[in-house]
Order: structure tokens, then sequence, then C-alpha cells
């Protein structure tokens, strides 16, 4: 009697410590043959650092790796590779100057023709529905596009498992979409993928089974489809996930009002703006959709003053502030959350204290006759702490000793407490768990109904469809008209964000 196949990845007690903390605390995972298998959790809840040790980047302090029923120890991702274990992971790791086909030949033994390469790469994308072109340089590509160039990539190794961490997050509904049908396809093959998301409705549409993390621990493994979003969030978190109430308010005057805003691009692969049109009002969110690389990054820096711009090109409150900086407009009441949360947002090596003291020394009566009121300080620190449940080790550790969820929340919840009268924030949630999400958008939608203006520059349009008052697209530095949330679906907002535009709602 013939015994069922046995499963083709099984980890089994796995345990790896970094000091104190037990990220994975004797975590069992079990990947079947031609199975589409999630891998769920808050940040912090040890992902990250279990397909680290599948894919050889990590070694466990103990357990066991299985695969196909062969117990071995997976020393390098080059020996992954060699197994037939694929990660495609969430920052992707290619050089902008090279060519699609160049990036993919870093990965190869050396001395394959480059013709050979391109000719591969051309065939792959073409059976899997992931067009490229082999000889274009990647700085050229959008982001959807250099997602595609690491799945060939991963693909030329002919692997039987590919681990992908968070890999529509900055996909438009059209891309996410053909994606799934490339995964899809993968599977009929006989092919098994570990899929890493946030986003719990793509995780029931797509996957076979779960396993859910949380505090480094296995708490169960369940068939999603037969889950609800809210289920799999609860078994998550180990509490219920609020639900976001975005209750709309009365709107009042412009806050921010952009007009004319044309900018040239500050190096060879950045964006030039062109001619931005934009008002935001007190109490209303306003979300700005687009894929990244299409202008976000410069419109920030144009709007929180790290790109000076005509002076009557940006007015906070009727004031024109295009040629003042940051300070003179965090003195009007302005507050801004930059995408990167970490080098940008917060400093690294910087305490939270510090970091508080340096995005608030203007503004928040921290300094006094030219002395820091340690106490002030300290108590703005842990109201924010408080709030925003920012969890860490430690009274006042530094900014990248906090997980990823815990310091955007720090970031976000640093300037909302600040009571700004105009809020611009790029990729409020972008990676974080949902109850960490749920945390941020309501801080968000609060401070509007307390009359303030929100700016929401964001690539998740689940958000932005919660969230948002009034959608505008950027797409190639122009920005659309803000419309009302009411009148757009996703789909023609995805087909703007890919640059048709004049799309019917």
């Amino acid at each position: 009697m013939t015994g069922a196949a046995p499963p083709l990845l099984e980890a089994r007690g796995i345990v790896k410590r970094y000091g104190a903390l037990v990220a994975n605390d004797h975590v069992d995972l079990t990947v079947a043959g031609a199975e589409i298998h999630a891998l769920l959790g808050e940040n912090g809840a040890g992902k990250s650092t279990l397909v680290k040790i599948l894919y050889g980047l990590v070694q466990p302090g103990e357990g066991q790796i299985l695969w196909q029923d062969r117990p071995l120890a997976i020393a390098s991702p080059a020996e992954a590779r060699r197994l037939g274990i694929g990660m495609v992971f969430q920052h992707f790791s290619l050089f902008e100057a090279m060519t699609v086909a160049e990036n993919v030949a870093l990965s190869l033994p050396p001395g394959t023709a480059m013709a050979t390469i391109e000719a591969e790469v051309a065939r792959l994308s073409r059976a899997y529905g992931l067009p490229l072109e082999p000889r274009r340089e990647v700085w050229r590509l959008s982001v959807g596009e250099r997602q595609r160039v690491e799945i060939v990539r991963a693909l030329l190794q002919n692997p039987k498992l590919l681990i992908l961490d968070e890999p529509t997050s900055v996909l438009t509904p059209q891309e996410a979409d053909q994606l799934f049908s490339t995964l899809d396809t993968l599977k009929t093959e006989g092919r098994s993928v570990l899929y890493i998301s946030h986003k719990l409705e793509e995780v029931r549409r797509l996957c076979d089974r779960a396993t859910i993390l949380r505090l480094g621990r296995v708490v169960g493994t369940c068939d999603p489809r037969a889950e609800t979003a809210a289920s799999l969030a609860r078994m998550m978190v180990g509490t219920e996930v609020r639900e976001v109430k975005a209750a709309r308010h009365q709107t009042g005057a412009v806050r921010l009002a952009v007009a004319g805003l044309s900018l040239a691009a500050t190096d060879s692969h950045g964006t030039p703006l062109k001619d931005i049109a934009l008002e935001v009002r007190a109490g209303e969110i306003v979300g700005i959709a687009g894929i990244a690389g299409n202008g976000q990054d410069e419109l920030f820096a144009a709007l929180s003053g790290e790109q000076a711009s005509a002076a009557a090109a940006v007015s906070i409150d009727g004031r024109p502030v295009g040629a003042k900086g940051i300070t003179a407009r965090r003195r009007l009441g302005a507050a801004f959350v930059p995408e990167e949360r970490l080098g940008h947002g917060a400093a690294p090596r910087l305490t939270l204290t510090e970091n508080a003291l340096v995005s608030g020394h203007a503004t928040e009566g921290f300094l006094r006759g030219g002395l820091i009121d340690r106490s002030r300080l300290a108590g703005f620190v842990a109201r924010v702490v408080q709030a925003f449940d920012v969890r860490m080790g430690g009274t006042d550790p530094e900014a990248r000793a906090l997980s990823g969820g815990n310091l955007q929340k720090f970031v976000v919840g640093r300037e909302i407490l600040r009571e700004p009268g105009l809020l611009i924030v790029a990729q409020p949630t972008w990676g974080v768990d949902a109850a960490a999400a749920a945390t941020i958008r309501q801080a968000l939608v609060d401070l509007a109904g307390r009359g303030a203006a929100v700016l929401v520059i964001s690539q998740d349009l689940d958000e932005l469809f919660g969230l948002a008052d009034r959608i505008a697209v950027i797409s190639e530095g122009r920005l659309t008209a803000a419309v009302p949330t009411a009148t757009l679906t996703r789909e023609a907002v995805g087909l703007m964000m890919g640059g048709l535009h004049g799309v019917a709602a």
C-alpha cells in the first residue's frame, strides 16, 4: 500500500535566539508539493527569521529541516537555490544602471553567454505572463516590472519552492491579478509557494493553507478559504482587531493649496513634477494613489520643504511656503511622515527621545533658554508610546531596535500628538500588521475629525478607499484631479496608476 507523498519541505522545532529575544520558539512548518501556503503573523512574530533560515541566510539554534523527507542543513542561499528553493524579497536587490539580463546574470554561474540569458529571460517572461525586455535598464522599469525581474531570476533556477515576501505591496490591482495567475501556473506545474502577506483577503483568495505565528510560536494552521479576514487577524493578534470607523465630517477652509508646482528631477533617475494642482480642506482626508517611482518622493519633498519651489506653488492656511524649509512649515502647524521610517523618519542610532527632540525642537517647547526640558520631552514620548501601543525593549531604545511596525507607530504618533493642522503622510501602514494598521488608520481619521487636513500618499488602494474622502492619481509626475472616492472603482484607479488617464469612474 502506497502512503501519501511526503511534504516538499518540513521544519521541525526551529528555535532561533538573538540574546534574550526568542525570534522562533520551536516552530513547525509543513509545505506540501503543489501548494500555495501562507505564512501569517504580526510584525515581530518571527516570519522573517523563519524564511531566512529556510533560505540559508540564518542558521537555527535548534531544530531540523527536511527537504523531500531528507534532513539537511541549508548553509547558504546558494545551497538553498541548488536544492530548489528560490526567494523574492520585499525589498528588491537590483542594480538600476544594469539591464534586466545583466541583473539576472549575477545570480547564474559565470560563463553563461549574455545572448543565452537574454533569450531565456524572454522565454520565461512570456511563458509565465511576466513581460520583460531583457536589454532594458532597470531604472527605466516600474516597480511591478522590477518585481517581475526578481521572479524571473528566481524561476531561472527552476525552483520547487518559491518564497514571496509581501509581493503585492507595490502592485496595481491589475498587476496583482497577473501575479496571482502566474502563481496558479506555478502550482499546476507542481511547484509550491510560501506566501507572506498582510493582505488577508488576497491570502483567502490565493492560498491553500496558512500557518499563523504569534510572538515566535505557531498558534495554528488553517484553510484560509474557510476563514474570514477578521478571524485570520484575530488568530494573528490574539484579540479582535478593531475596524476603522471612518465617519465623515464637515469640511472647512483650504489648509493645503498646491498650484502650478513644477520641479525638475534632482537626479537622472528621478521624476520631474509637472504642473501639480491640489487642495486639501480642514476635516478631510485626500489620498494620492500611484505606483512607486512616479513622483511621490519628489512631491513629498516639495510639500514638506525638503525641496524648495516657487513661493506661491505651495500654501499652508493661505500663506505661501514654497520657498520655506521644514521647520518654518512645522511652525505653521504642518507635520510630515515620510515613507522611509528608518533613516528618514527616524535616525537609526538615536533613541526615541532624541528623535522626538530632533523633529519637535522648534514647535513643542522642548527647549527653554537654550536648555532641553527633559521632563517635558520624556512626557511627550511616553504619551506617544502609550497612545499608539509602541512595544519596545528598554525604557528608551534606539530607533533601529524597534520592529518596523512599532517604529512606524512611533513616527506617526509623534506627528499626530502635535495636533497639526495639516498632516502629510506617505505609506502610513506599509509593511505593518493588521493591528498596527488599524491603530494608525483610526488615528488619521480621528485627526481629520478634529479639523486637520490630511494628505495620504499610498500604493495601497484598499487603504485609500477605506480612508480617503477624495482620491487623485500620480503618474509620470502628473497628478489627476482629486475626485470623491465614492465615484471611483479600484479597477479605474489601477488603470490610471498604470498611466491610462481619462478613465471613466
